[in-house]
């Protein structure tokens, strides 16, 4: 039986770009997002300009606590910048065509790299609660289960029918993180792992974080995936960030149990930490195209 795709039209992406580069005095050419409690990335951004996403035409709406539902234009140790402060989830309800919908506007903008970050539950023994991770690749668990957000028509103005993923997350973007840290004294809470993306909204029964530990996952969590997979379909270089906020549960006798308030409490004690890093991250990066392309150029 074939399911239905809410697919969107190109023109769709289009008019929400277009109506973004009439209001913004500098196109971006990084894009955040700031998962659960890292909102304060977008604080960062000098000459800002701020839009509620109930003001944007097409966007979705976020309805998790810790994000504050807004788009945020600016500039980061010289390059410039737009910050989503809250993203959208599957557990909202949203098909994943509207969850990334965002990532196709920002190519759309001009963006050349994407930065996301997000809040996860460490499934490895050698990770503490308040430790970073860089994601060096992913487990798309609802994609292997044919909610995957290319499914349907592919566009070819944005990518190609099967994009590779062996290459999602940026090699020499996850170097240059590592070698921050280690200027900024936080190399002994840095690690590289694999994230695996879970539907939601529960957290993760005692045999699915046995599951999900056996298949490799180092940390889990509700969102990114769908966003870097449609980066990388229109060919955006991508860094993910996890902050580790509790560990996820293995052992039936234990008492330990997580909720979103100790999420958003952990996020809020390594703010400093994480806005720090991505900071010097923005600043170091290399950005190829020597000119903007507007929405013209590309259509």
């Amino acid at each position: 039986m074939m399911h239905s795709v809410d697919a969107i039209c190109y023109e769709t992406y289009q008019e929400t770009a277009e109506w973004l580069l009439s209001r913004i005095k500098h196109q971006p050419k990084v894009a955040i997002i700031c998962g659960s409690g890292l909102g304060m990335l977008a604080q960062t951004l000098t000459n800002h300009e701020t839009f509620k996403y109930a003001d944007i035409p097409n966007f979705p709406k976020s309805t998790v606590k810790g994000h504050a539902s807004q788009l945020v234009f600016g500039e980061l140790k010289g390059k410039t910048c737009v910050c989503m402060q809250g993203r959208f989830h599957m557990y909202e309800g949203y098909p994943l065509t509207k969850v990334t919908f965002p990532v196709r506007v920002f190519q759309l903008l001009g963006v050349e790299v994407l930065i996301v970050t997000n809040a996860a539950g460490s499934l490895t023994d050698g990770y503490s609660t308040g430790d970073l991770m860089i994601i060096k690749d992913h487990i798309n668990m609802p994609g292997l289960a044919g909610q995957h957000p290319l499914q349907g028509p592919n566009d070819e103005r944005f990518g190609c029918r099967f994009p590779p993923m062996s290459d999602a997350y940026d090699r020499a973007l996850g170097k240059l993180a590592l070698d921050i840290s280690s200027e900024l004294n936080c190399r002994n809470i840095m690690h590289e792992g694999v994230y695996c993306m879970v539907g939601g909204p529960s957290f993760e029964t005692i045999a699915e974080a046995h599951l999900l530990h056996r298949l490799g996952a180092d940390a889990v969590g509700m969102s990114t995936v769908p966003e870097v997979t449609v980066a990388r379909h229109c060919g955006l270089r991508v860094f993910g960030l996890s902050l580790i906020t509790n560990n996820v549960t293995r052992e039936y006798n234990s008492d330990e149990v997580v909720d979103h308030e100790d999420v958003l409490s952990i996020s809020k004690m390594r703010a400093g930490v994480v806005q720090s890093l991505i900071m010097e991250l923005v600043g170091r990066l290399e950005l190829t195209s020597t000119r903007m392309q507007t929405i013209q150029d590309r259509t």
